[in-house]
């Protein structure tokens, strides 16, 4: 490989930190959006902060665009290398430093897995409560640059309210040590800027989390409904009533199927049109009441069945299902779109049955599983990459059920980032004087703006893009 770089990285991150041959770095060629490829230059593996520095001091002495990459289950592209770049793995970024049990802190590796910092809390009584569906495999660095969510993140929040503290390695090298804990920042915040940022500031090396303790009690239930209309208006009564459990998902009755027919079968009834997944956590009194009053309001809206997990084993299993069913919809085609939209609690019914709508009219097949409670959608459109045209017609009802969202007073994106799955929309949701807003404070931080290019900010003006016609409103069915 002739890079006249090349040499100047092995001295730096070794053999072992380097992926040179054709096949080792098609496994980098595009994150979990599969339909967006590139194959990178090279990849860098460095070890830890050090070496990311100095890595990145010989990129921007050559002015080789750089795009940061965790664990590469992003669905969104984010990660999806550049022409002439060299993709920058935090993969051997895995140690977890420390753990404060007395602050309630952990201060990681941006390769730590999600799931592995939950483990090593646990003998503390503690856990890291962001629980993506993808935690088992995604990184800690990797959810700090999409903000990801998780089903509990409706009582926790998502990532950047855990974040206390982090260290970044900019375009030139130059280590920015963010990881001074303060009750306030100390100028302005560049955390909270950092934080679902994509990438495009600067490599995120090491993190401090915050961490909450186990509950005393955790009730898991499984509500069984007829429809999915009713699943959808029981979670916005619930919001209505101000009831607060840690977490509400619903699965449709596709989703249920290709769960119950996986490696992931949870037991759900393969007869329900729809299913509540909930839990409630707090103390034994709070979980008894909260779970007494999601019981009555879903028997309130023809809930045919209720389930309550026997224990922790029937717990996980539940869950397992929840979070594998992304894995499972292979059981319906080879592969599948992702949506990530969110959707006013008010209006949840009227949206999930536009989604759908707007993929039966084009002969898709489309699954729903979501983070109800936080208005977080996921309609989930079965495909063939091989079939040119059925590809066509995946991406325009992606673009339609955006646009949908967005006209309905929602959001583009509520988890999996903007990256290039979402690019040309932010025209729909912003001005170009937002935008240029974004630019400015891009260019800041990578002023030749090397750091994942390409991604996120839409590369042409929104005044050179076609004005779509507005969709039609429809009504709530």
């Amino acid at each position: 490989m002739a890079l006249p770089y090349l040499e100047e990285l092995r001295a730096i991150v070794g053999d072992a930190g380097l992926v040179t041959d054709r096949a080792g770095r098609l496994a980098y060629e595009s994150d979990a959006l599969s339909l967006e490829k590139q194959l990178p230059e090279l990849v860098v593996l460095p070890l830890d902060t050090a070496q990311a520095s100095a890595v990145m001091r010989v990129l921007s002495k050559h002015g080789v665009p750089i795009v940061p990459r965790g664990a590469g289950t992003g669905l969104a592209g984010g990660a999806t290398p550049v022409a002439g770049g060299v993709s920058l793995s935090t993969a051997r970024m895995r140690e977890i430093l420390e753990i404060d049990p007395v602050g309630r802190t952990a201060r990681v590796q941006a390769g730590v897995v999600n799931a592995e910092l939950t483990r090593r809390a646990a003998p503390h009584d503690l856990f890291y409560a962001p629980d993506p569906s993808s935690q088992a495999a995604c990184t800690l660095g990797g959810n700090v640059a999409n903000n990801s969510g998780g089903p509990h993140c409706f009582k926790h929040g998502a990532t950047t309210r855990h974040v206390l503290g982090m260290i970044v390695v900019d375009a030139d090298g130059e280590v920015i040590d963010l990881s001074h804990q303060g009750p306030d920042p100390d100028g302005f915040d560049l955390i909270g800027l950092i934080v679902g940022s994509e990438g495009m500031f600067g490599l995120v090396t090491e993190v401090t989390l915050k961490l909450v303790p186990i509950p005393d009690a955790t009730e898991t239930i499984l509500a069984v409904f007829p429809s999915l209309d009713s699943a959808c208006d029981t979670v916005t009564e619930a919001i209505a009533r101000r009831l607060e459990p840690s977490a509400i998902e619903i699965l449709d009755e596709l989703t249920i199927d290709a769960v119950e027919r996986s490696v992931f079968a949870a037991g759900y009834p393969r007869e329900a049109k729809a299913v509540l997944l909930l839990e409630c956590e707090g103390s034994a009194a709070e979980v008894e009441a909260t779970s007494a009053d999601l019981t009555e309001l879903c028997q309130e809206h023809g809930c045919l069945e209720i389930r309550t997990a026997r224990d922790d084993a029937d717990r996980r299993r539940l869950w397992a299902g929840r979070k594998g069913a992304f894995g499972a919809m292979g059981r319906i085609a080879p592969d599948l779109y992702v949506a990530d939209v969110v959707a006013p609690r008010t209006r949840l019914r009227e949206i999930v049955r536009i989604a759908t709508d707007i993929c039966h009219e084009r002969g898709l097949k489309v699954s729903n599983v979501f983070h109800a409670g936080d208005g977080n959608l996921h309609p989930n459109i079965s495909y063939d990459r091989r079939d040119t045209d059925e590809v066509r017609r995946v991406l325009e009802a992606g673009e339609l059920i955006m646009r949908a969202c967005i006209e309905r007073g929602g959001s583009l994106t509520g988890e999996h980032g903007v990256g290039l799955e979402k690019q040309e929309h932010m025209c729909h949701l912003f001005d170009e004087s937002d935008l240029d807003a974004m630019r400015r404070a891009r260019e800041a931080l990578d002023p030749d703006l090397r750091m994942n290019p390409g991604k996120m900010i839409p590369i042409r003006g929104c005044r050179e893009m076609r004005t779509p016609e507005p969709m039609p409103q429809g009504d709530d069915r």
